[in-house]
């Protein structure tokens, strides 16, 4: 069963003048340029990539990096990062409060996302998505298993994996318990004492004078709108991506025991005000 987080108290978006609207056709035209520019790399890339190393993507892991970088430039938004990407085996978890997560994370670190099936759906992030080699799953629960199946073969084959355990986003200002059904696949005995998980804090920075929840998209939030005001935007302010200590899997002896404690590091790692669990 699917769960959407909602505040039930959505903040206005802002009226688009003859200003905003002209720079929505600026960054908007500079961003389609960008994702279509980075999607025909990738797949030309690909093209040679896949018959030589298959399943392992040493080449097109870096165009996502490069093009979720060109992407804050463009919107003239500070990307700041704390602490250091890991790279060790495994995955890294985080909170989950905007699809601009998506670009934030993949800015500094070679990361294959596992996101909900609705996002392949997605115009131009979805194409991306899946020709960069996200892992879209179901929540239904018939399908846990082939999905878990699916997460070791990726995990086995040496792809870092990110994925937001809360299961929905937010609205920034808070951490929702996470959810521990995907962390079954780190018990599997191939990985279990091979592999590592890094919790990360993402934490947004409002444009002065716009609502603290400006760059938040949850709920019934439709995309299109939310686009818009982060194009038309006259200024903007800062995603800051910190990079907690990997923990070893092992070190824990269950699924739940190693969810908790990657929550409450990803918690304590947000501002104080932003520290409550839902």
């Amino acid at each position: 069963m699917n769960f959407t987080w909602d505040s039930g108290d959505v903040p206005p978006l802002a009226p688009i003048g003859v200003a905003g609207w002209l720079r929505v056709g600026i960054r908007g035209g500079a961003m389609a340029v960008l994702l279509v520019g980075g999607l025909v790399l990738l797949l030309a890339l690909r093209g040679i990539e896949r018959p030589i190393h298959g399943l392992h993507r040493p080449w097109t892991a870096h165009v996502p990096e490069r093009v979720s970088r060109a992407m804050f430039r463009i919107l003239g938004m500070r990307h700041e990062i704390e602490g250091r990407p890991m790279r060790k085996h495994g995955a890294v978890v985080a909170n989950h409060s905007s699809w601009l997560d998506i670009f934030a994370l993949n800015a500094r670190k070679r990361i294959y996302f596992v996101s909900k099936s609705e996002v392949a759906g997605w115009p131009g992030i979805g194409t991306l998505a899946r020709c960069a080699g996200t892992v879209f799953i179901s929540r239904d629960p018939r399908e846990a298993r082939a999905q878990t199946e699916l997460f070791e073969a990726r995990l086995l084959a040496g792809h870092r994996l990110l994925f937001f355990p809360e299961g929905t986003s937010t609205d920034g200002f808070r951490v929702l318990p996470f959810r521990t059904t995907l962390f079954q696949a780190f018990y599997a005995p191939d990985l279990l004492h091979d592999v590592h998980i890094q919790p990360v804090s993402v934490i947004y920075s409002a444009p002065e004078g716009a609502d603290p929840r400006f760059y938040g998209w949850w709920g019934d939030m439709d995309f299109a709108p939310h686009l818009l005001a982060m194009l038309a935007a006259r200024r903007h302010g800062a995603v800051r991506v910190v990079y907690h200590d990997p923990v070893r899997v092992d070190g824990f002896d269950n699924r739940k025991a190693l969810a908790a404690h990657v929550e409450r590091i990803v918690r304590v790692g947000m501002p104080p005000d932003r520290q409550a669990a839902g």
